[in-house]
């Protein structure tokens, strides 16, 4: 099904990405619209997948996960079978959090949230015993300034 969200659509959307646990009838006053009406909409928006999920955003500090680093990475090679395995390897380490195949200097981008060096440098190895990488330089986070899961919209 395709939906293009219309200006209540919207209106829904934003109020969803602040707080997706809001009562209907909350998020139904927030927006001016009946609380069916609301229901309705959302419901086709989960339907057309223009929201994948509600989930809870966690403190990652709280959670013992403080470090935030985001790591670099050179492929070895640049065929479908590397890139594949490459994929596979990102995808079974939890701690990464956030993976980008990148245009110019570098290839991919890696976001993980750890407890420690120690932790990242067990993820590095982690990560070169499964695929070749030609090169990783790894930048930790000393302040984060935003960060949000929030699009504009």
């Amino acid at each position: 099904m395709s939906v293009t969200p219309d200006q209540h659509d919207l209106r829904i959307l934003r109020q969803l990405q602040r707080d997706a646990s809001q009562p209907l009838e909350r998020l139904a006053d927030a927006v001016g619209l009946s609380r069916n009406a609301v229901w309705r909409r959302v419901r086709a928006l989960e339907d057309a997948g223009i929201i994948r999920a509600r989930v809870a955003v966690l403190d990652a500090e709280r959670m013992g996960l403080g470090v935030s680093v985001f790591v670099a990475v050179r492929a070895a090679r640049h065929d479908a079978d590397w890139h594949a395995r490459f994929v596979r390897a990102v995808r079974a380490i939890p701690s990464i959090v956030g993976a980008w195949r990148t245009s110019g200097e570098l290839d991919y981008l890696l976001h993980a949230r750890l407890a420690d060096v120690r932790a990242y440098d067990a993820l590095y190895q982690r990560l070169i015993e499964k695929v070749e990488i030609a090169d990783v330089s790894a930048s930790f986070v000393m302040e984060a300034i935003k960060e949000t899961s929030e699009i504009p919209i």
